[in-house]
């Protein structure tokens, strides 16, 4: 077998939800015994050369005493993790010629070692596997590679170590699916909170903010935990996107390749990091990770108003831009906000049954926590109160997430078909055209905004909450009745004021 000196062998990193290519590029040369990898790498890429030393010597390879240089290229793009131990192995091995050079012909390798030689698999798999396919080479990684679906036009193989290599031995991934087996959460098993449910359904049909203030205990973690039972199911197009974005974080993305909806909840000591997104490499926060689904954000008053006001701008626009100094990086979030919070520190502001301690500076001290500004781009609020000991202890169940679904599936059909009859214009005066407001109704509800002080934003909301009603009960216009419903939501009765 001749000896190829030099090789170059194809990888890839991760850089927000998608891999860029990158060369390997292997040079093994006569001088003093030297294993250095440049090219813009991080303190994981540089512990590689341990890892595939030890990997190579424990598989029966040579570790050249020669000096081996390893450039990652392009050299401007910082590298970063543990996925480049596989192609710089592989990179090696062709170079002094241990293995068939014909191997890494039209290959995409990524993948950890072991110091034993097992190929171990890295976060964003699913990434990698778009890159391979747009590039047209196939993706080898570990054969234990749990987060690896089918793409089409991509021929995905698994590699179980690098000994495998001396007599290629490649496990197929074709036709392999992953399953979710995950019983959703049921409304039926919620006494009560009729209005509460029908505030859910809006909120699902037309993608709206939802906000719950009331007493512990009132049910509030309990309605918004079964929000993903009444969403509609991911298209094929959007299991993609939103399992793109979970693949790259490291994250289980069988529920959403089962169709169903992402559901974040952290917790409220959550950093700007951890829910926005970034650190090194950069990460997807929790908005980003609840594109296409619901973020439940439990006890909103206790997060840091530095922190949750970040949110304000992704809810706007749909993504979110991090900026850091060797370039940016844009990740989706469209999500559905749901919040619940306590009215007062102690919890029972406005409770009927149990009286107050705080000062009515503390309450809207509290209050305030929350921020107008991300308030105003809530759109349904709602006072959520405990039920009486008799509907908890009823076996009568309430209304199903079957029967809330079907609403919000009807909803979202409607507005699907109004909108593409109509030539839907996404601005305020196509919303508004949209509702096709009478002149005694239009009186009405600029009268109501007046006394209300609504802000632009807020009368804007009003109206779009208005429209998904309508659609649910698949009117064209919106209605007296459907306005009085869609600002009941909006003023809220007093508890927490």
């Amino acid at each position: 077998m001749t000896v190829a000196r030099r090789c170059c062998i194809h990888s890839a990193v991760l850089r927000g939800v998608e891999a860029i290519p990158i060369d390997v590029e292997v040079a093994v040369t006569q001088g003093m015994p030297a294993f250095n990898i440049v090219g813009m790498v991080d303190a994981a890429v540089q512990e590689s050369r341990e890892r595939v030393k030890a990997a190579l010597k424990a598989s029966g390879f040579a570790m050249p005493g020669d000096r081996v240089l390893v450039s990652l290229a392009p050299s401007s793009l910082r590298k970063s993790g543990s996925g480049f131990d596989l192609p710089i192995a592989v990179g090696i091995l062709v170079a002094t010629g241990q293995i068939d050079p014909s191997l890494a012909d039209a290959m995409l390798f990524v993948g950890e070692l072991s110091l034993d030689g097992a190929v171990r698999p890295v976060s964003g798999l699913l990434a990698y596997a778009l890159c391979a396919r747009d590039y047209g080479f196939e993706l080898i990684c570990s054969d234990d590679a749990d987060g690896l679906v089918d793409v089409e036009g991509l021929r995905q193989r698994g590699l179980k170590s690098v000994g495998s290599l001396r007599e290629p031995s490649f496990t197929s991934f074709e036709g392999r699916y992953l399953v979710d087996d995950e019983r959703a959460l049921d409304y039926r098993d919620v006494a009560g909170h009729d209005i509460a449910k029908r505030a859910f359904q809006i909120a699902a049909a037309g993608n709206h903010g939802l906000l719950m203030m009331g007493p512990p205990g009132s049910g509030k973690t309990m309605l918004a935990s079964r929000m993903p039972s009444i969403l509609p199911p991911l298209t094929e197009d959007e299991m993609l996107q939103a399992a793109l974005i979970h693949s790259v974080a490291g994250e289980n993305i069988a529920p959403i390749l089962a169709g169903v909806r992402p559901f974040r909840a952290p917790h409220h000591s959550a950093t700007a990091a951890g829910l926005i997104g970034g650190g090194s490499p950069i990460r997807p926060g929790e908005i980003s990770l609840a594109h296409l689904g619901a973020l439940f954000l439990d006890e909103i008053s206790e997060f840091k108003p530095s922190v949750l006001q970040q949110i304000r701008q992704p809810i706007e626009s749909g993504q979110v831009c991090i900026t850091r100094a060797d370039g940016s990086v844009a990740f989706p979030s469209r999500f559905l906000l749901v919040a619940a919070s306590n009215p007062c520190a102690c919890g029972y502001y406005g409770d009927p049954d149990r009286p107050c301690t705080c000062s009515v500076k503390q309450v809207r001290d509290y209050q305030n926590r929350i921020g107008g500004p991300l308030m105003d781009r809530i759109d349904l609020h709602l006072d959520v109160r405990r039920i009486e000991p008799s509907e908890v202890l009823s076996v009568q169940g309430g209304t199903s997430s079957a029967e809330l679904r079907e609403g919000v599936m009807l909803g979202r059909a409607y507005a699907s078909w109004r909108k593409e009859r109509d030539t839907f214009e996404p601005t305020t005066r196509g919303l508004v055209r949209s509702c096709k407001l009478s002149s005694e109704d239009a009186d009405f509800f600029e009268k109501t905004a007046a006394v209300s002080h609504m802000s632009g934003r807020a009368i804007v909301r009003v109206l779009s909450v208005a429209r998904t009603i309508a659609d649910i009960a698949e009117r064209e216009s919106v209605g007296r009745a459907d306005l009085c419903e869609a600002i009941s939501f909006r003023i809220r009765d007093g508890v927490g004021r």
